[in-house]
């Protein structure tokens, strides 16, 4: 039986990718390949206007660029100071046509849905309802879906509808000094969040335990669903030769001839001890990072920059022969799967990880991957990826030598790699996802 599932469009807006958009742009494809109706709702700067083309553009007009008068200030703070007591009713938005959607980024923001919404501020008035009420906010449509599926931890509920929220870990209550959250406001909340959902998911066995221990749920209301990764066919099998002038003739790199970082920089994401690893090694091949700037990380910049400028200096944003290290906020998804696929090893020893993305992602290209040894990554990696205490700088460097000299090493990982990754497969997660809407709705 058809169903209509909302989902948060949290994540899906923002203007670099992160590793829970990736997880709800899976999921939204999934419901939707099972045959139910999905719709995305979406926070947006300004109160939305009655005209129908001008709420359009309003969804997709670049918030940073977003202009409030002083009455319009005013009036959201005064929102914000008494957060919705009653609730918000999301407006209903109509796609016409007008607005050209040709860019990724744009597109994954409706991803074909039945239904889109929109709501001032709503993520942060959620979060004020929830400080000032200690209660979910509620949500009320016109025609109620039979659920909202939270693809993050956010204290709101669908009347009239089952409530699920995705748990991804718990890393700002297990390694709080980590993250930026408010430790004790995110404790509330997400006990909070456990008792009155009427679904917990998660995307590993490892959170999955988290929760029930920490948190205090029974296991029979904590669903882990894994994850799954689908690289799409025209990149995946595109010809090595392609691939590789690409990155020669973007990045002056050679296929198989450096080591590759990408992710979120973060402190969980141990960029520090990697990169004093990394050099200790004092193998041949560059070190390529991908990811902006993040909490926290002078220090890991100041040692990245360090060693670039020490080995070679910078000439044209172009990797040269001798530098040791370059680093890139951001590079198109096309271009970041050439990347993975000509790595001669993705390095990503983590501190603690909810599933590990990059992980599944290197190893479905045929890529060898170093990772670690704690949190949820040896689920995803299996016996298919070198695994290293991720706090051992000696460790680490050793490895990295492993890889740099070690031929057969790498073309074992390399033929395992893609097997332990078809264990999370676009398949085996859609079945998953239907058993759990299934048995949440009696079908």
């Amino acid at each position: 039986m058809v169903k209509t599932i909302l989902y948060d469009g949290l994540n899906l807006s923002l203007q670099k990718g992160t590793g829970v958009a990736t997880y709800t742009r899976g999921l939204i494809k999934t419901a939707r390949s099972l045959g139910h109706q999905t719709g995305i709702i979406h926070n947006v700067q300004n109160k939305l206007p009655q005209n129908l083309l001008l709420r359009e553009i309003a969804l997709f007009d670049d918030p940073s660029k977003a202009r409030l008068g002083a009455i319009a200030l005013g009036k959201n703070w005064i929102h914000r100071r008494i957060g919705a007591p009653f609730g918000v009713t999301p407006t209903r938005i109509e796609l016409t046509g007008a607005v050209i959607l040709k860019s990724k980024p744009l597109q994954d923001r409706v991803l074909d849905s039945d239904y889109l919404y929109a709501n001032n501020d709503l993520f942060g008035t959620a979060r004020q309802h929830f400080k000032n009420y200690g209660k979910s906010l509620p949500l009320s449509f016109a025609q109620s879906p039979d659920i909202l599926h939270c693809t993050y931890p956010i204290p709101m509920r669908a009347r009239k509808a089952l409530n699920v929220c995705t748990i991804h870990d718990l890393v700002p209550l297990r390694l709080p000094y980590l993250t930026e959250d408010r430790k004790r406001y995110h404790y509330r909340m997400l006990k909070h969040l456990v008792k009155s959902v009427d679904h917990i998911v998660t995307v590993s066995e490892t959170s999955r335990q988290d929760i029930v221990r920490i948190l205090g749920v029974d296991e029979s209301r904590v669903t882990n669903t894994y994850q799954a990764v689908d690289v799409p066919r025209r990149l995946r099998e595109k010809p090595q030769d392609v691939a590789a002038d690409e990155i020669a003739g973007i990045f002056n790199l050679d296929w198989k001839k450096y080591f590759l970082f990408f992710g979120a920089f973060e402190p969980k994401k141990n960029l520090s001890r990697l990169v004093e690893a990394y050099l200790s090694a004092k193998v041949d091949y560059p070190l390529i990072i991908v990811g902006a700037p993040g909490w926290k990380d002078d220090q890991t910049q100041l040692l990245i920059e360090d060693a670039r400028f020490r080995f070679f200096v910078q000439q044209d944003n172009r990797i040269t022969p001798g530098r040791r290290i370059h680093r890139f906020d951001f590079v198109s998804y096309n271009l970041l799967v050439s990347l993975i696929r000509g790595a001669r090893s993705v390095l990503f020893p983590s501190l603690y990880e909810g599933f590990g993305l990059p992980v599944l992602e290197s190893m479905l290209l045929g890529t060898p991957v170093l990772t670690s040894t704690e949190g949820s990554v040896p689920e995803v990696a299996g016996e298919a990826a070198l695994l290293v205490d991720p706090y051992n700088t000696q460790s680490l460097r050793n490895a990295v030598r492993s890889l740099a000299n070690d031929q057969d090493l790498c073309d074992h990982l390399a033929e395992v790699g893609p097997k332990q990754a078809a264990q999370f497969s676009p398949e085996r997660y859609q079945q998953k996802i239907a058993t759990l809407y299934d048995s949440l709705l009696g079908s």
